[in-house]
């Protein structure tokens, strides 16, 4: 599946610990943090984050401004924005997707059933297809803050909440219910979703992705990329490494964490929020 040229520097890639980390960098032009190129980046994400499998397949020019528009509307329709975790789980979609060229399972933002609901579960269902030629799960949960303490606090307790075995069980015949027909890997899914597969089977493919946002010293303090930007960067992603890591994390699943300082969540937002007001009104 196509997707969108990289935005963001992975400054930090650790994959052989556990938890394994990406540091996402977003860096500077003319002197400013490249908020409003996020922003756009995004958007265009935005169709696969929002939209089936069987929808994108049909894109075609005749109907992309019309797709574009609707996927703009799915993802919030409202003006009390400042909290919603869509956009949280936008940024971990991208972040998967760009970083180990994931396939989208589902969309959830598609499923959304009533005006302003938050769709409950997983913020991400994606799937990998490893070297051995095998299908892994991957999970995510994205908590799109600016205190990065809270962020840890509260993700920990999802990630220990989401995989007990009865939320796992009813978590899995949702998925199952919502993957496309059209989509190529459907059977095999399902297979692994299926209450006759041990759990045991399924731990071992499954992957949990993680996003944690915040509002950044570094960030802040600098307005260009420099070598002492980059040793401050390291340095402060290390020491939320450290304080995510040592927490009561799970011990049965595998887990990605993904790092992305921000110079302002709130800024962001308003820069997020115009983006989605221009392409719902065109």
């Amino acid at each position: 599946m196509d997707q969108p040229q990289p935005f963001f520097r992975v400054r930090i890639s650790h994959l052989d610990i556990e938890p394994s980390l990406s540091g996402l960098c977003v860096g500077y032009e003319m002197g400013e943090w490249r908020e409003e190129q996020l922003a756009k980046h995004l958007m265009e994400w935005l169709p696969e984050f929002s939209l089936t499998y069987s929808e994108l397949e049909g894109v075609h020019p005749g109907n992309m401004v019309a797709l574009m528009r609707e996927a703009a509307k799915k993802v919030y329709k409202t003006e009390k924005f400042r909290n919603r975790g869509e956009f949280g789980e936008l940024i971990l979609h991208a972040a998967i997707r760009q970083c180990f060229g994931s396939l989208p399972a589902i969309s959830k933002i598609y499923y959304k059933t009533a005006r302003n609901d938050t769709v409950k579960g997983f913020d991400a269902v994606h799937v990998v297809e490893a070297e051995s030629g095998r299908l892994e799960l991957w999970l995510g949960e994205a908590k799109f803050y600016s205190d990065i303490g809270r962020a840890i606090r509260d993700v920990v307790e999802e990630l220990n909440d989401h995989t007990e075995r009865d939320y796992l069980r009813d978590e899995f015949i949702l998925i199952s219910g919502k993957i496309d027909t059209d989509w190529p890997h459907r059977a095999e899914l399902e297979r692994l979703l299926s209450p006759n597969t041990s759990l045991d089977e399924v731990f071992d493919v499954v992957r949990m992705p993680v996003l944690l946002t915040y509002d950044s010293d570094c960030i802040a303090e600098f307005d260009r990329v420099s070598d002492e930007y980059c040793q401050a960067f390291e340095n402060e992603i290390q020491q939320i490494y450290d304080r995510f890591s040592d927490t009561a994390l799970p011990a049965n699943i595998s887990i990605h964490l993904f790092l992305l300082p921000l110079k302002k969540k709130l800024e962001l937002i308003a820069v997020l929020n115009e983006q989605l007001q221009g392409w719902q009104k065109i």
